[in-house]
């Protein structure tokens, strides 16, 4: 079978939100969920408590109050990627899982990578965790195959619309980095070099492809499919603001794990 990851940005759930993205991500097929924008609340809570309960495996670094990460929620057995204990600066924006597949290793890495503003405090920020990101990447590469997904909060160059004066340099630097400097091949571009696609717009003609999936030369062989998700942003209220981003691989996990239905009527263990 092949093995599938979808990255979605939750945007820090209220308890009810948090509800109804529980349920549409147990509607989903895919293997692996990378999401984005996690917080301590309870929304967040609830998603990882309902998965703990149907026997999946949950990866949740710890969230210090307002602060925000990533969460993997995994179908298949896995282990904690170094790569968080390796970042230094705001680490609960990084974490990893390992897959056996019968390709060998795959390490499954989340970002969400800070936003910012035109003031120093978020520009320094910004600056600090994109350094930390690449210090602790080098630190703890191997010769596992690799696929990076997350909200990057980053352009590649020529996107469309330009959105000029919006992005500093280093950011631009940052995207390019992932394949200059680490090897990892943007998937959506690989698949369709010329295609416009937007996963959050703050209107519909001013999109940002903001949600990303890198990989490592290895795994292009196996790439089937990377198309973004856009139900997630439709219906009143969505979702969230973003959209999904789905990757499919001819790889099969080799540890599935028994798992239940997430969004079953069960009482999570935290309400």
């Amino acid at each position: 079978m092949p093995l599938t990851v979808l990255t979605l940005n939750v945007g820090n759930p209220a308890l009810e939100r948090g509800r109804r993205q529980r349920d549409w991500l147990a509607r989903r097929h895919e293997d692996v969920f990378v999401l984005t924008e996690t917080g301590s609340g309870p929304g967040t809570q609830l998603i990882a408590e309902s998965y703990r309960d149907a026997g999946w495996s949950v990866t949740y670094p710890e969230h210090p109050d307002k602060e925000r990460g990533v969460m993997l929620l995994s179908r298949f057995e896995c282990t904690v990627d170094p790569i968080g204990a390796a970042m230094s600066y705001l680490p609960a924006r990084l974490a990893g899982i390992v897959l056996d597949t019968d390709g060998g290793p795959l390490r499954v890495l989340g970002a969400y990578v800070p936003s910012r503003d035109a003031t120093e405090a978020k520009t320094t920020r910004k600056r600090a965790w994109i350094d930390a990101f690449h210090q602790a990447y080098e630190a703890t590469g191997d010769d596992a195959a690799v696929l990076l997904l997350g909200d990057l909060n980053v352009l590649e160059p020529g996107h469309v619309p330009p959105h000029p004066g919006q992005f500093a340099p280093f950011e631009t630097t940052f995207y390019t980095a992932l394949t200059q400097r680490h090897g990892l091949t943007d998937l959506f571009r690989a698949l369709h070099p010329t295609a416009v696609e937007h996963s959050w717009a703050r209107r519909a003609e001013l999109g940002y492809r903001y949600d990303h999936a890198h990989a490592s030369t290895p795994l292009l062989a196996h790439l089937t499919s990377c198309t973004y998700v856009h139900d997630t942003r439709s219906g009143n209220p969505a979702l969230t603001d973003h959209s999904g981003l789905a990757v499919q691989l001819t790889l099969t996990a080799t540890a599935p794990l028994i798992t239940s239905d997430p969004a079953a009527d069960r009482e999570a263990t935290l309400f």
